[in-house]
């Protein structure tokens, strides 16, 4: 099948099958998955003008709902957080699609600087998984995964939110989240992955959130992110009318499709997924991409993708 928008020619059913197994597993740590399909465009498919960010933001629009929905349904939505990285976040997407049109068109620098967000990603989350082990705290035997669902709001205002989740009290500041995720938004708008899949990190490295907790309203920041991320892709394609800047929407909807599938399955089974095993997959993967595209960038006579 061929999508002229951004030049690939692939077997329908490859976009769907890779979209759906990523989002199984990256929807359990409140990651969309984009941030891994964005490597697999680009190396794979070849698809590495500017508009692979737009369509993989596309593909947050169309795969996200299912995971929420379920994340919901279950009672664990966090909403004030939820409302506070959609804020945060919104006004830096915009600010990071224009940067990514007009500083990081080459496909080369482009890897790089994906690459250098990735390993971000990575250190963040093999630091927290060696702190988890670390202080591992026993837990009541007579506890079931059904119990994870409880999130208590106990205090909700501008200077400080605080819930009770699994039998433990948490708290965070929504002005630090908001300055975190302007930052995040930035980076997200350039790398069209909504920010979800740098900011759930820090959520469960940073402020100490539990990922179960975390998941849902990662997953809603970045939908509703990737709403307005595309919307100004498809703009400034009027304004840079001799670049490839327009989302390729057929394509983006069927990663998006397979990716529907993916993260409702994987948000249904988190709750009986240890936390540690969750992280350990996002690790892996993550560095493995990292390391790809940041030596790729600098021995570039190496076959790396």
């Amino acid at each position: 099948m061929f999508f002229p928008v951004s030049g690939v020619e692939v077997h329908p059913l490859v976009p769907f099958v890779v979209a759906f197994v990523i989002s199984f597993f990256t929807s359990m740590g409140g990651v969309s998955g984009a941030f891994l399909l964005l490597p697999f465009q680009v190396s794979v498919l070849g698809y590495s003008t500017p508009s692979v960010s737009g369509t993989n933001q596309v593909f947050n629009i169309v795969a996200i709902p299912s995971g929420v929905y379920r994340y919901i349904r279950e009672g664990r939505m966090l909403w004030p957080l939820t409302w506070a990285v959609i804020i945060g976040t919104l006004p830096g997407v915009f600010i990071g699609a224009w940067f990514r049109i007009r500083f990081l068109p080459d496909p080369n620098k482009f890897k790089l600087f994906a690459g250098i967000v990735l390993l971000y990603i990575g250190l963040r989350l093999a630091m927290d998984i060696i702190k988890s082990k670390a202080r591992k705290k026993v837990k009541d035997p007579t506890q079931t995964a059904e119990s994870r669902h409880n999130i208590q709001i106990l205090e909700s205002t501008l200077r400080k939110v605080k819930f009770d989740y699994d039998g433990e009290k948490y708290d965070f500041s929504p002005s630090i989240v908001y300055g975190v995720c302007f930052l995040v938004g930035i980076i997200g708008g350039m790398y069209g992955i909504g920010g979800g899949a740098i900011v759930a990190p820090f959520f469960v490295t940073i402020i100490g959130l539990p990922v179960y907790a975390v998941a849902g309203a990662a997953l809603m920041g970045t939908f509703i992110t990737s709403i307005a991320g595309v919307a100004f892709y498809q703009i400034l394609s009027l304004v840079y009318a001799d670049m490839a800047v327009a989302p390729d929407w057929a394509l983006g909807a069927l990663f998006g499709f397979g990716g529907f599938f993916g993260m409702y399955a994987g948000a249904r089974i988190q709750k009986f997924v240890p936390a540690g095993i969750i992280k350990t997959i996002l690790c892996g993967c993550v560095l493995f991409v990292s390391g790809k595209y940041i030596v790729g960038f600098f021995i570039p006579l190496c076959i790396l993708w």
